[in-house]
């Protein structure tokens, strides 16, 4: 059984969250407050954490930096902060995915399950072990930094090349704009939004099958990319 730990101090929310996930076979553990969750989450090695932001004691994003410290265990965010500044932060920090208060649980199931497959992945799917990244419309070979399509090679710039790098090396991650304006274009551009807009646009109109509709290149409005493989 997948393990959840879910950190979050409104009991009411606890108790709905554990009767859906257990109905649906998870394992779920829970933290009323972040120096728990610490403890809990080093003890037990849960598969995912489901994480709130506003706990009584120190801020979820201060959670999120202490786990990354040691495990790259999924954390999904359930907060009712809604900014981008708000999402950005937590995500910067180390976050896989972000889920606003209210919130539809369906969609926070099956974002919980994509983070508990992408946990699940074999180590030899991880970015530093691999030399290809295969779909079913192209290929990427990270060693000889080639695309194809079928029997074609795909000709990136440069810059297509580093940005399409960074997504597929972090599978199901979303990736903030922030973070790939300042390691794609550096520190001068970090307000430049619109040059990620136009670059993803290319390498959707090269890569996916509809560029209008992308499979692998996903963009969520007002905080990053993530590469779906």
């Amino acid at each position: 059984m997948t393990r959840v730990l879910v950190v979050e101090d409104d009991p009411q929310l606890v108790r709905a969250l554990k009767i859906n996930l257990q109905a649906r076979r998870f394992e779920v553990e829970e933290a009323s407050d972040g120096g728990s969750a610490l403890r809990i989450a080093a003890a037990h090695k849960p598969d995912v954490i489901v994480l709130d932001l506003g706990l009584p004691d120190m801020d979820g994003v201060d959670v999120i930096r202490n786990v990354r410290g040691w495990s790259r265990v999924p954390i999904l965010v359930l907060s009712a902060r809604h900014t981008s500044e708000d999402k950005i932060r937590a995500l910067d920090a180390g976050a896989d995915d972000y889920v606003t208060k209210p919130f539809s649980m369906d969609e926070l199931l099956a974002r919980l399950r994509a983070a508990a497959r992408r946990n699940e992945a074999p180590a030899a799917s991880q970015a530093d072990e691999v030399a290809v990244v295969t779909t079913d419309e192209f290929s990427v070979d990270l060693v000889a930094r080639k695309v194809r399509r079928g029997d074609r090679t795909v000709r990136l710039t440069p810059t297509e090349w580093h940005l399409l790098e960074i997504l597929i090396t972090h599978p199901g991650r979303l990736i903030t704009q922030a973070r790939l304006l300042l390691d794609v274009w550096g520190p001068t551009y970090s307000e430049n939004t619109n040059y990620l807009r136009v670059y993803m646009a290319q390498l959707r109109r090269k890569l996916e099958a509809d560029p209008s509709h992308p499979r692998y290149l996903i963009t969520e409005p007002g905080m990053g990319y993530r590469f779906e493989p």
